[in-house]
């Protein structure tokens, strides 16, 4: 082993004491939450949660659901659609391999990381899950289409499903009932594809079915591989279903992992993965309304005029036009799934607000998120703290499963998990 590996291995044993976040420091809820000073270090406090498996053992509801498992031994699940007819549609995939490492603590990132994930390789496909009976156990699950590219966003709009790969939105002819297409793929338009750092590209339909949203990601972490390579990314693209025509209507926007529409306003909402390596407890994650023109900060700034040293060349009058989230998750939590409730939610305390899946931190000594939180809303907007809603993903330091796209079925009183380690399709539903 050369003396710069030897160096690196030294620093990750010596951060495995540092990192550790305040627990008395709240960062989440409405407006702006209290940021610490910043930490840079030759390599971030990294942790990942390594799998344990389930047994027998299965997510915690609250008092009153249960919890079943829908589907098992699907290919990486990552979001999913709920159809008119209620089967429900799970994208299945891996990208980003083409991503090179540009510094050594991408190279210890990536095998950190690596450490947390499944086993299997990435579908490529959408698996569609029926249960008919409504036992909470899918009897029919197919492969609906297959040969994708990393498939990732889903919409479904005037007999049309459209399926956002890592390189391209495309369309197919489809209806409720059918359970296999087997017509190729109609390009929309093409998606930033180049280095794919951030492959993830998020869906939803506009409340009249006009518009589709794509959420795009950086290409880095905080501009480390040039800007020129940010080019229409970290961004929200509005394209016309029609004619596949597309404009840019927020910047800045680092990794919008997930998009919903809030069904009061019908206004757009993202979840959006911040900035690493500034320390355990910067950047918050957060949810934020996604407004026509805004700039959100990245590279330059976070949390509005938060300057961020590492960037170059710096640029002032960026920082100045950026504007504050309306919502922190928490600082690393890696929320990948946002759902609204619809038609009362569940009831209760459960009426009215969005669902949040947070697949879990990497880069910090204490871990965060692991879990679904419910964020309760009035008005359209976020009114009260988040609340754990399922939980029981880790096991001590270990992760039964992590959490990506999260899916309110407001027909059948269901909440729908992704969770792409043990590759399971999770349903919560009142006790019956």
């Amino acid at each position: 082993m050369s003396a710069r590996w030897l160096l690196l291995a030294a620093s990750v044993l010596a951060l495995q004491g540092c990192g550790r976040s305040d627990p008395s420091l709240d960062q989440t809820g409405a407006g702006k939450p209290p940021l610490p000073d910043q930490q840079q270090t030759l390599l971030p406090p990294m942790k990942i949660a390594k799998p344990a498996g389930w047994d027998n053992a299965t997510p915690t509801a609250p008092k009153g659901f249960t919890v079943t498992a829908l589907a098992t031994d699907l290919k990486v699940p990552r979001q999913m659609l709920v159809l008119p007819n209620g089967d429900v549609l799970v994208a299945e995939g891996a990208g980003g391999a083409q991503a090179p490492k540009v510094r050594p603590k991408d190279i210890i990132a990536g095998y950190i990381k690596a450490k947390g994930k499944t086993k299997v390789k990435g579908g490529n496909r959408i698996t569609l899950l029926r249960d008919a009976d409504g036992d909470g156990r899918a009897e029919v699950k197919e492969t609906l289409v297959e040969g994708l590219n990393a498939p990732y966003g889903l919409a479904f709009v005037d007999g049309q499903l459209y399926v956002a790969n890592q390189d391209a939105l495309l369309r197919f002819p489809f209806q409720p009932g059918q359970t296999r297409i087997t017509e190729k793929g109609v390009e929309v338009t093409k998606l930033p594809s180049r280095i794919n750092h951030h492959w993830t590209k998020s869906l939803v339909a506009s409340a009249d079915g006009s518009k589709l949203y794509v959420g795009i990601g950086s290409n880095s972490n905080v501009g480390e591989r040039g800007l020129d390579v940010e080019e229409e990314r970290a961004v929200v693209w509005e394209i016309d279903r029609l004619t596949g025509a597309r404009r840019t209507i927020a910047h800045g926007i680092r990794n919008p992992t997930a998009l919903a529409i809030e069904p009061t306003t019908s206004a757009l909402w993202a979840v959006v993965n911040e900035r690493d390596e500034l320390g355990p407890q910067l950047v918050p994650d957060y949810l934020t309304s996604v407004r026509d023109g805004a700039f959100y900060g990245w590279p330059y700034s976070y949390w509005g005029q938060n300057v961020d040293p590492r960037v170059h060349p710096q640029k002032p009058d960026m920082v100045a036009k950026a504007i504050v989230p309306d919502y922190a998750l928490g600082s690393h939590v890696a929320a990948l799934g946002v759902s609204f409730a619809r038609d009362g939610g569940f009831g209760g305390d459960f009426r009215e607000g969005v669902f949040v899946g947070e697949h879990g931190s990497w880069n910090r000594q204490d871990l965060s998120g692991y879990k679904v939180v419910w964020i309760p809303f009035a008005g359209g907007r976020p009114n009260g703290k988040p609340v754990d809603f399922v939980t029981g993903f880790l096991d001590g330091q270990k992760a039964r499963g992590r959490l990506v796209g999260v899916a309110f079925d407001p027909a059948k009183r269901i909440l729908l998990i992704a969770d792409d380690l043990s590759n399971t399709v999770w349903q919560v539903a009142p006790a019956k």
